[in-house]
């Protein structure tokens, strides 16, 4: 074996900077404690926010409607943040260290979480379970703690799976193809966090306290950034490649700025570096396409494009720098039929949890009571099931039919995810509906727990863990595999952002909804008591936007350009 083949092809480090050896660091072996901290992360979140909705209407004194917009908003700004953590990776810091920085935020906001929840003075002051009083200062520092972990997780978010991703080498067709498998144990491991946190930490801020409640995912937390540094020897790193959006600014301005030039016929003339290596650090070169030509112009080589003998970089780009504006340009619009989704995966934490608040929460004839939001805990197991069937059935069936090598192109799968979705909201409307129907035939307005198991919300759960499996983990993977080499960060927290949206969708349309319903004194869709109300009829509206959201995805799909690696990485 040549010196040459023990190092990976396509530009990696180990975490001394050094090339990194196959044999030594990456692929499965490094994966266990990418994995581990994001089993741990995501118990510490969904520990956390699984229950926060009822944590507002019950320590904070909201009501339901103020309740479920303050959760979407948290939860919206979760996904927003993301876009700060992958820039610094992107631009300057690597993968590595983001993930490090920002969990120690993370750590750091979970931490006051607990005390806000535990320290008298710091907690609501409260007279019997349910009524609680909470002053301007305690309510001001829960929702400090809160944006605290927001702007912590917006570091690890977008650069976890994508860090793992970068544990296999593209140039190495058989570690390639696990990279595929990867993104579906990866979600598999954020479930295994979710199921112990809906489960478990649910039932103790239920019935232990919220201390507790939140001082376990704390220290869950700090687990997780154990595991992340435990396993540094063994990691590839690729470097950072300077600041994407300054390279996307430069193409900008320099296709306006030649606008009225002509782009040649004979593509092989526009700009580009001879090497075969791309001029962007951690970046392979990529091939023209032949979509949005206006920014072709940006490659056009003119006289003027050079000063003292070097290329002004906004006047001229490199082909490799186009297509990479091309390539988060085609991005868009898929990523922005994936809102409509998050809206409906957002219910399981505010509607859905007060919809099982009114239901019969006991098991059986039993005194042991669900708390509505361990209910969630069906997606997770709805999730646990689908990922090992989709991996090792619907995707070997599915190549014979189709030869793909993944069974499903990534379009594909999330099409049928977003049809799997509208049958949730269905099922959930359904529900209502009949939960209503026996409310009205029994005079039952003003009971708090009707007749009526907490179980049959069961269905809907699963339905949207079975919708997520397609959807949500082929969003991953689709938008690490067309996103530029230099850029996997950024594009990973912008396929994130479609969460961020989704709940300040839901939390835009709670408040056009309640705004309009309760015109002329009437209780609305959403009231307070869910039983006077029509929640169903947000249900509804959600199914119909759903229908509306797939037919534009199957439109843009047929039209979506893949991007052409070419060459190698820096």
């Amino acid at each position: 074996m040549a010196e040459d083949d023990l190092y990976t092809k396509d530009g990696t480090v180990d975490c001394r900077g050094n090339p990194a050896k196959k044999n030594e660091t990456g692929t499965w072996r490094a994966c266990p404690y990418i994995l581990g901290n994001e089993c741990c992360e995501r118990l510490a979140y969904y520990g956390m926010s699984s229950n926060l909705v009822l944590f507002f209407k019950h320590r904070l004194g909201q009501h339901n409607a103020t309740a479920s917009k303050n959760v979407s908003d948290w939860s919206g700004t979760c996904y927003i943040t993301p876009l700060i953590g992958a820039f610094f990776a992107d631009a300057y810091l690597g993968r590595f260290w983001t993930i490090a920085c920002f969990s120690i935020i993370y750590v750091l906001g979970m931490t006051l979480l607990t005390l806000s929840a535990s320290i008298p003075g710091l907690k609501p002051t409260c007279h019997g379970k349910e009524s609680c009083h909470a002053t301007g200062t305690q309510s001001s520092v829960v929702f400090l703690a809160l944006y605290l972990v927001a702007l912590g997780t917006g570091g690890i978010k977008p650069c976890v799976s994508s860090y793992g991703a970068d544990q296999f080498d593209d140039t190495d067709e058989v570690e390639k193809k696990h990279k595929a498998s990867f993104f579906n144990w990866f979600y598999f491991s954020v479930n295994i966090g979710a199921l112990i946190a809906s489960s478990l930490l649910v039932w103790v801020q239920d019935n232990v306290g919220w201390g507790w409640g939140f001082g376990i995912p704390a220290v869950t937390m700090a687990i997780a950034v154990v595991s992340f540094f435990s396993g540094s020897r063994l990691y590839r790193n690729q470097k950072p490649g300077g600041s994407p959006l300054t390279r996307l600014c430069q193409v900008l301005v320099a296709s306006f700025k030649k606008y009225k030039v002509e782009v040649p016929e004979d593509k092989s003339l526009l700009y580009e570096c001879k090497d075969t290596e791309s001029a962007i650090e951690g970046s392979r070169k990529l091939g023209h396409t032949s979509d949005l030509v206006f920014f072709d112009k940006a490659a056009v080589e003119r006289e003027s494009d050079y000063k003292r003998g070097s290329v002004d970089p906004w006047r001229l780009c490199t082909v490799t720098q186009v297509e990479e504006l091309k390539a988060i340009i085609r991005l868009l619009p898929i990523w922005a039929t994936g809102i409509i989704f998050s809206s409906v995966y957002g219910q399981m934490s505010t509607l859905f949890v007060l919809q099982g608040e009114t239901m019969n929460t006991y098991v059986g004839h039993s005194s042991f009571q669900i708390p509505p939001a361990s209910l969630g805990i069906f997606d997770t197991l709805s999730v646990i099931f689908w990922v090992p069937v989709y991996d090792r059935i619907i995707v070997p069936v599915a190549r014979k039919f189709t030869g793909h090598k993944n069974g499903l192109t990534q379009l594909q799968r999330m099409g049928i995810g977003l049809l799997i979705s509208i049958f949730a909201m269905l099922s959930a409307g359904i529900l209502e509906l009949v939960r209503l129907r026996y409310v009205k035939r029994h005079n039952s307005y003003d009971l708090e727990e009707i007749p009526m198991s907490i179980f049959w919300q069961v269905p809907q759960y699963f339905i949207i863990g079975c919708a997520e499996v397609f959807t949500f983990i082929g969003h991953l993977e689709f938008f690490y595999e067309q996103a530029p080499d230099a850029m996997r960060s950024l594009c990973s927290a912008l396929s994130l952002t479609t969460l961020a949206l989704g709940n300040y969708l839901s939390s835009l349309l709670v408040t056009i909804v309640t705004r309009i319903s309760t015109k002329n004194g009437k209780p609305g869709w959403i009231p307070n008591n869910l039983n006077r109300g029509h929640t169903d009829y947000f249900f509804w509206l959600l199914a119909v936007l759903s229908v509306l959201n797939l037919g534009a995805f199957i439109l843009i799909a047929k039209w979506y350009t893949y991007k052409k690696p070419v060459g190698t990485l820096r």
